[in-house]
């Protein structure tokens, strides 16, 4: 016999709070997709102030996760979550007022800054607060409202670009941010790690926040800037960051490491990698990501550029990605509990990689929309199921003193995946289409002179600037060719997405199987190594 375990209404507004805070640090990682050619008209935005415009974004969210994780264990995750959510509003008010481009910019920095607290915060929370059934369901609906906000935001930001103003995505989020902050101070309980020993690592904040700024700054601005060396012949500094990066987080192990040896307060502790679950769960994240974020960068700019939908067309159709994500969440505890976790997050993997390979097949420039909203439908299953388990997979034998620390490593690896994401997909897309629409011109009645103004504008607005193109009869030829080799750049990309998908498919066949039914009891990593590190 079952029985069914009552969730307290008072929980149940505690997940809801959780998911709202969640929902707006997501959402506005993509709200401004769709509407970006309205905003660079606007603001005067020239093509790398557009790129910061999104990247800073993302920079600041992912070079602060580890901090912020250890300052939530120390000072109380309710706090920080009120805290960075005061922030984000703050930055979000003005953002929507912004006047110049330097000024956008700037409130984006500090957005990232605010979303940074609000994530590992929320997570932490989560782990801490809920326990059995209540903890299932509630990772469901966290992750499930990180893949689901993710679509509703170019729908967002399309709508109100296209019938209000772009500058409503922004300040869109204080009145439901106000709502969150009642939401805290009502239901939230406080939770904070009181065994944990007080104090700085000045070191690890510094080289951690360094080297993956360095990292995320490589990996966005390879596309401008080139990856060895500036159109105009001059070296890069691509490759300096992503070394000096790289050279920055390995000494960050290295400091680490030998802070947790010498009995010092440690950022984080790197035996957590130990676990297997925590291991491999954080590449297929990375996986997850980059393979969503990607999409949802590249995808607006195929139709919008080569399919002719508008800002608010663009939005409806990535709408079906969420309408997956959010009819899966409800089914998705119940699939875990007959299944198991692990065999949820590798059938999510799979139809998020039949959905893309299928994308990539489908595309051309006469392809229905129902074929292409079909496709994300499929995959927005895919995001629900694995994006919601894997969470969970990933913090199952994290102890609860760690939840924290463990919390900021996996949103920092996610928050790197989107970037990676955005800059490879992003920038494979407009290389292709570049090299392609050069090609394609080779043998049109243009000037040569004329070609390369047609190639400059498509490579300068990553493809934006195609309509604009179709309308002047004297280019309507070319633009028919940018086209094509819009659509032929997107099934690359889009295919090249499906088998990173794979692979990450293929991560999960490490993770050890979990217990259904009930949650495993953590165990420390240090007491896991004493258990066996090298566990099948």
């Amino acid at each position: 016999m079952t029985t069914e375990v009552s969730i307290p209404r008072r929980h149940w507004l505690a997940m809801g709070t959780l998911a709202l805070g969640v929902s707006l640090v997501i959402m506005d990682a993509t709200i401004v997709n769709v509407a970006l050619p309205v905003v660079i008209e606007d603001l005067g935005l020239d093509s790398s102030g557009a790129q910061w415009m999104n990247a800073i974004y993302s920079l600041v969210f992912a070079s602060l996760m580890l901090t912020v994780g250890r300052v939530g264990d120390l000072y109380g995750r309710k706090r920080l979550f009120a805290v960075g959510l005061a922030v984000f509003m703050a930055a979000s008010l003005v953002a929507g007022a912004s006047t110049s481009p330097a000024m956008l910019i700037g409130s984006r920095l500090v957005q990232g800054v605010g979303a940074a607290m609000v994530l590992p915060s929320t997570l932490s929370t989560l782990n801490a607060m809920f326990q059995g059934r209540e903890r299932g369901i509630a990772f469901a609906i966290w992750g499930s409202t990180i893949g689901g906000m993710a679509a509703v935001g170019p729908l967002v930001g399309g709508w109100l670009a296209t019938d209000v103003s772009w500058r409503w995505a922004f300040w869109l989020n204080i009145p439901f941010g106000l709502l969150a902050l009642v939401g805290i101070r009502r239901y939230i309980d406080e939770t904070r790690d009181t065994t944990l020993r007080r104090g700085t690592d000045v070191p690890g904040v510094l080289l951690s926040t360094l080297g993956l700024a360095g990292i995320v700054f490589g990996l966005i601005e390879g596309a401008y800037f080139g990856w060895w060396l500036r159109p105009s012949g001059a070296p890069s500094p691509v490759p300096f960051a992503l070394l000096g990066g790289a050279a920055l987080l390995a000494a960050f192990v290295v400091v680490e490491q030998r802070r947790v040896l010498a009995d010092k307060v440690a950022l984080v502790d790197l035996g957590l990698l130990r676990l297997r679950s925590f291991r491999f769960g954080i590449i297929a994240a990375l996986i997850v990501s980059l393979g969503e974020f990607g999409l949802l960068f590249t995808l607006p700019l195929l139709l919008q550029g080569a399919l002719g939908y508008t800002a608010l067309g663009t939005g409806f159709l990535v709408l079906w990605l969420a309408v997956g994500t959010f009819l899966v969440s409800g089914a998705t505890p119940q699939l875990t509990a007959r299944i198991g976790q692990r065999s949820v997050v590798r059938i999510g993997l799979g139809l998020e990689a039949v959905a893309i390979a299928g994308l990539a097949l489908t595309l051309s420039t006469t392809v229905p929309g129902a074929a292409i909203a079909a496709w994300l439908f499929l995959y927005g299953i895919g995001v629900g199921m694995a994006t919601a388990q894997l969470t969970s997979v990933i913090l199952v034998e994290v102890p609860l003193a760690e939840s924290g620390q463990a919390s900021g490593f996996q949103t920092t690896v996610r928050q790197l995946g989107s970037a990676l994401g955005v800059a490879l997909l992003g920038g494979l897309l407009v290389a292709t289409m570049t090299s392609q629409t050069t090609a394609r011109l080779a043998d049109s009645d243009l000037t040569p002179a004329q070609r390369e103004q047609v190639v400059a504008i498509v490579h300068g607005t990553a493809g934006a600037g195609i309509p604009s193109l179709a309308a002047d009869p004297a280019t309507a030829a070319a633009a028919a060719d940018a086209e094509a080799a819009l659509v032929h750049a997107s099934k690359v990309t889009t295919g090249i997405a499906a088998g990173v998908l794979v692979v990450g498919l293929a991560s999960t066949l490490a993770i050890p199987a979990l217990p259904t039914g009930s949650a495993p009891t953590p165990r420390t990593p240090r007491a896991r190594r004493r258990v066996g590190a090298s566990e099948a």
